[in-house]
């Protein structure tokens, strides 16, 4: 036996007794006649001290984070820390054991009072992950995902669902992005493919008679990796019901989701019902169809107020106007950053800007083309600064969105310590590919279109909405789901107007598309994203520092070197020759 007690749970209570404690050593200090370790294991730091010569010789060649375990009797501290749990006592070591040696030089600091973990190298804590763990934060962090992911089993439990394993191993599916493909070595030239997300096998539960199916599900995309996505590989808790409606599946999610915040944080955590946003009017109001509503400003359309401008800049352009209440207080550097933001980084030509002073006047920037009645049709107020971007519509709203989260953030405008959810919903059916200049599906392309095959059947394909919808938290989509299309002639309807025929869909889809001819109740369901959920419980704005052992920027594992090259034997094994770039 290594030890009996962990590091954090020793107090007052146990003085005089003989205890066996094991860990890190976190920092020695040398007093001369006595020696301090603090001995750190998951659970908390213990202070040991050490008097006699033989124990401070045997440390001597023990180097920080090097393991050990010590015996020794619990006594009381004279200098009491009342910040740690252990504070009020310490260990008078009589046995020391060296269990794990640790090189003197560490490639970083490791909860040191000289640890700056946010400025070290991230491919360095990533190659050295092992060590990054032990930081107390992301050890934290991990910790944290186990219990939210324990919560979020008893939550599903309780409601009746029933946890269903899916296949890893299974057939490439258009979701969106790459498939990650993986060769037969029994069938040549044939690939599997890692699912994007178990949707089809989770459809088929449902044909199956299953009521209610959950599981936490690996998913797997080749995609370009964000702060708030992680590359390669992820996880969401999939659920589908049958015999639901879309207003079903949000009742599921507003019991689950806050449920499970409010265990794991002390932040203010709406309640349901969430606020229910059209997708269209999220675009209107916040220039994206994800806005974090923390942040109180609002873009409104100012196109018809400029119809007849004298300002060249404005003709023939979609006008979207930001109100800062307030904000005509900031200094000339103000707005001139904030249009090098706007040309840097969002993409406008240009960003448009002026004061409302004290005296209800207009000053600075355009002034001269801004009327007090176009001033008093958009509601500014003496004290505020208003912001306009002139461009064609989508990216006069992209631009405008991307102004009003930065002026969100340089104001410190966003309400604090608080978790504010919405749904976007009625999501177009389709968009308009202009790359291959055909109409495409904008977004699951298993959604029920509203209206059915009437809307299919009369409606232009851009003005048919769909049974899906996007579950959104402080600005990050935290989830999407959907009403499915069970009826195998809507979903013949609904592909062909994407392109597509009865043979692709039975090539591409070819099990669901013949379950669904076999007896198929209406269903739904949503994926909230685990790792982004436990992102915004840990209040990180990183995604990586909240999954164990994360690739990096560019999708490499720079701690296993994956991915890496195989051997000629191993490629011959799956019928794959590798095709030389020029």
């Amino acid at each position: 036996m290594y030890r009996n007690h962990n590091c954090g749970e020793l107090n007052i209570k146990n003085v005089n007794e003989e205890v066996m404690l094991a860990g890190w050593v976190q920092r020695i200090r040398n007093l001369g006649s006595m020696q301090f370790v603090d001995l750190r294991d998951e659970k908390g730091i213990t202070q040991i001290v050490i008097t006699t010569e033989e124990l401070k010789e045997q440390m001597e060649n023990v180097n920080p984070e090097s393991v050990i375990s010590v015996t020794g009797t619990v006594v009381e501290r004279s200098n009491k820390n009342p910040k740690m749990p252990t504070g009020e006592i310490e260990i008078e070591a009589k046995k020391i054991e060296v269990l794990g040696k640790c090189k003197s030089i560490l490639p970083f600091e490791i909860n040191s009072e000289k640890i700056d973990i946010e400025n070290v190298r991230e491919d360095l804590r990533l190659q050295y992950r092992y060590l990054d763990l032990r930081n107390e934060r992301i050890h934290n962090n991990i910790l944290l995902r186990s219990k939210v992911m324990k919560s979020l089993r008893n939550k599903m439990d309780e409601l009746g669902f029933t946890e269903v394993q899916t296949p890893i191993l299974a057939n490439s599916s258009p979701e969106g992005a790459r498939d990650y493909l993986v060769p037969s070595r029994l069938h040549s030239g044939e690939f599997y493919a890692l699912p994007q997300a178990p949707q089809q096998f989770k459809q088929l539960l449902m044909v199956s008679g299953f009521d209610k199916y959950y599981q936490i599900a690996p998913c797997f995309r080749d995609e370009d990796p964000r702060a708030d996505r992680a590359p390669g590989e992820f996880y969401q808790l999939d659920f589908e019901m049958s015999f639901a409606t879309q207003e079903d599946v949000f009742k599921v999610i507003e019991t689950v989701v806050p449920a499970v915040f409010k265990e794991h944080t002390n932040w203010k955590v709406d309640e349901g019902p969430f606020v229910r946003l059209p997708y269209k009017e999220a675009m209107d109001k916040y220039g994206i169809d994800k806005p974090d509503l923390r942040n109180p400003l609002i873009i409104q359309d100012a196109t018809n107020l400029f119809k007849n401008t004298e300002f060249n800049a404005f003709k023939n352009k979609t006008i979207k106007v930001i109100i800062v209440p307030k904000g005509g207080n900031q200094g000339r550097k103000f707005f001139d950053s904030m249009t090098e933001f706007a040309i840097n980084e969002a993409g406008a030509k240009g960003l448009a800007w002026v004061k409302v002073d004290e005296e209800n006047n207009l000053t600075g920037g355009i002034a001269k083309f801004i009327t007090d009645e176009i001033k008093t049709e958009l509601g500014a107020k003496a004290g505020d600064s208003i912001f306009f971007i002139a461009d064609e519509l989508e990216n006069a709203q992209k631009i405008a969105g991307l102004v009003r989260i930065e002026l969100g953030k340089r104001l410190d405008l966003l309400e604090k310590d608080v978790y504010k959810f919405c749904f976007i919903v009625d999501f177009p059916m389709y968009e308009y590919n202009e790359d291959e200049g055909k109409i495409d599906f904008n977004h699951n392309p298993f959604s029920m279109p509203q209206g059915g095959m009437e809307a299919l059947n009369t409606k232009e394909p851009l003005d048919i909405l769909a049974y899906q919808f996007d579950l959104v938290c402080n600005g990050y989509e935290m989830a999407s789901g959907a009403v499915r299309n069970h009826d195998p002639e809507i979903m013949l309807k609904a592909f062909e107007i994407a392109g597509y025929e009865e043979k692709d869909i039975i090539q591409k889809f070819g099990a669901l598309y013949t379950a669904f001819q076999y007896g198929t109740p209406p269903h739904a369901g949503a994926a909230p994203g685990l790792d982004r959920m436990i992102m915004l419980i840990a209040d990180s704005t990183n995604i990586r520092e909240v999954i164990a052992f994360p690739k990096n920027k560019k999708a490499r594992d720079v701690m296993m070197n994956a991915p890496s090259k195989v051997t000629e034997e191993q490629l011959k094994d799956v019928h794959i020759e590798i095709r030389k770039e020029d």
